[in-house]
């Protein structure tokens, strides 16, 4: 006897095609709002430079990954923020750190190995936390914070706040496994959660054509019906509108989104990449044309809400404050050796 063909299921339109969503039109800052900007990022530049300083001084050793040329993201970001949301990244964490306002001393004092770092000078650069300021690391193993930032939004979830977490990882680390693990469980279970991926193009010296075969990474969490938008990562206003989106499709109760920001890092991997996978033309068009602290110092100019003389008047507080972070930095004591094993967890 013949069976009948078996009934295909009936497809359902994937939350990704559904949901509507497409990259906003970048905000209008009033003039405080661009002033502010302004001033977070340089202060995020000007930090990273010192700490290229000292780091060529010999005052900081082993790995020191620079935020130059991606200040945008972070400070777009920050500004979408509500006191309670919390933010988890990588290795190249002191911009983000600044961005959610821990002290520059207390991060630099930390890049030195000293007492007065938020770790007590036994983290180091890529590891630095503050449950105060919400902000949770600074993590050096590659992608390791996506499943840890995933497990923050499902502790907000379970507690039912109106807060989310901003989970930051790199064209690099969208390859890892567990970035994938924890995309399935926050779509599954709606969680409160921006996955950020900084697509500054280069996974350490691999381009994101060599090594990625899908390289619009806003496509990534399709497979998991999670949304995703292209965002200007070079434009802090077009982050500040990707931002106020994305925050409130998750306080909505819609689960995850990801954010890629097209984005750039001036420097090398790290202090001891010579970068010679990609030419100085290549760095210094992108330097002249789409620097994300000259297009706000365009606009104040052009607009009149700031003359040079007051800008730079900005620029050199902000050298005071960074100049008196790098002081205390290299003169305070270094931790006792009979605290070696303190607040170490093995």
């Amino acid at each position: 006897m013949a069976t009948a063909a078996r009934k295909a299921p009936a497809k359902s339109k994937s939350d990704v095609k559904s949901s509507g969503l497409s990259t906003p039109k970048p905000v209008d800052f009033t003039k405080g709002e661009e002033l502010d900007a302004y001033r977070r990022m340089l202060l995020i530049r000007r930090f990273e430079e010192k700490a290229g300083q000292l780091y060529g001084m010999g005052f900081i050793g082993g790995f020191c990954h620079l935020y130059i040329g991606q200040e945008a993201v972070v400070t777009g970001m920050k500004m979408a923020l509500i006191d309670g949301d919390q933010m988890i990244t990588a290795y190249r964490d002191h911009g983000h750190m600044l961005a959610m306002e821990l002290s520059p001393r207390g991060v630099m004092a930390e890049l030195t190995g000293r007492r007065g770092g938020l770790s007590r000078g036994k983290g180091g650069s890529m590891h630095m936390f503050s449950k105060e300021k919400h902000f949770y690391g600074g993590h050096g193993i590659v992608g390791a914070q996506v499943s840890l930032g995933t497990g923050l939004a499902f502790a907000n979830r379970y507690r039912g706040n109106n807060n989310v977490t901003l989970t930051y990882f790199g064209d690099g680390a969208a390859n890892q496994g567990q970035v994938y693990e924890s995309f399935n469980m926050a779509s599954l279970w709606k969680l409160p959660v921006i996955y950020i991926i900084e697509n500054n193009r280069y996974a350490m010296g691999t381009s994101v054509s060599r090594s990625s075969a899908e390289t619009d990474f806003s496509h990534r969490g399709a497979s998991f019906k999670i949304p995703g938008i292209q965002v200007d990562g070079m434009d802090v206003r077009a982050v500040k509108a990707a931002g106020d989106l994305a925050t409130e499709w998750c306080r909505a109760g819609k689960g995850p989104l990801i954010l890629e920001m097209q984005t750039y890092r001036y420097r090398g991997h790290s202090m001891s990449d010579p970068a010679k996978y990609r030419s100085k033309e290549e760095v210094q068009k992108m330097r002249s044309e789409r620097d994300p602290i000259e297009q706000v110092k365009a606009r104040l100019i052009g607009k009149k809400w700031a003359s040079e003389d007051e800008l730079k008047a900005i620029d050199k507080e902000v050298r005071d404050v960074v100049a008196d972070a790098a002081e205390f930095a290299q003169n305070d004591a270094e931790p006792d050796p009979s605290q070696l094993w303190t607040d170490i967890v093995l």
